[in-house]
C-alpha cells in the first residue's frame, strides 16, 4: 500500500473530520525538526513516553514539558510550554481533553506558529477551531506514531 493511502486509513480512525488531509500531514512531517511534548511521561511504559522516544529515534528534537520531571529522554524538562527555550515546529499534546484546550491556547501564543497535534483520544474542539481559524495546522484524536509509521515504514 502506498504511504499516503496508509496514512489515509489512519486518518479515518480519528473522530475529527477537520484534520488536514494526508498530503498536508506528510508535508508537516517533512518540515518538522523540533517538537515540544506537553505531558511527556517519566514512565517508559506509557504512550506519552514511547511515542516521543520513537520520534526522537527518527531524528526529531524533543523538548519535554512536564512539571514533575527534571530530565526526560536525556533533555532538560520544563514545567510549562512557555518555558521551552527554542522555537518549535510542533506542539504534541498528551494531556486529557479537559486540559488540552488550555494547551492549544498556549501553543497559539508561541512564536513561529507551530502546528498543534492532540494525540489519539484527545480533543479540544472549540480551541482547535480557533487555532485553525488563525491559520494553524491542528490535528486531533490521532496518534503521531501511527501517522509517522504509515508514511515512513
Amino acid at each position: 500500500m502506498a504511504p499516503l493511502d496508509s496514512l489515509r486509513r489512519v486518518l479515518r480512525r480519528s473522530s475529527d473530520r477537520h484534520n488536514p488531509p494526508a498530503e498536508e500531514v506528510l508535508a508537516l512531517f517533512e518540515r518538522l525538526s523540533r517538537i515540544a511534548v506537553v505531558g511527556i511521561s517519566r514512565d517508559p511504559a506509557k504512550a506519552a513516553r514511547r511515542v516521543p522516544s520513537y520520534l526522537a529515534a527518527q531524528g526529531f528534537d524533543i523538548y519535554p514539558v512536564n512539571p514533575r520531571a527534571e530530565r526526560i529522554l536525556g533533555r532538560p524538562a520544563v514545567p510549562s510550554l512557555d518555558q521551552v527555550a527554542d522555537p518549535v515546529d510542533l506542539v504534541l499534546v498528551f494531556r486529557p481533553s479537559k486540559e488540552a484546550g488550555s494547551v492549544v491556547r498556549e501553543a497559539m501564543a508561541l512564536p513561529g506558529a507551530p502546528a498543534i497535534w492532540l494525540q489519539e483520544g484527545i480533543r479540544a474542539d472549540a480551541e482547535a477551531a480557533e487555532a485553525r481559524g488563525a491559520g494553524r495546522v491542528v490535528i486531533q484524536d490521532l496518534c503521531s506514531y501511527k501517522a509517522h509509521r504509515a508514511l515512513f515504514t
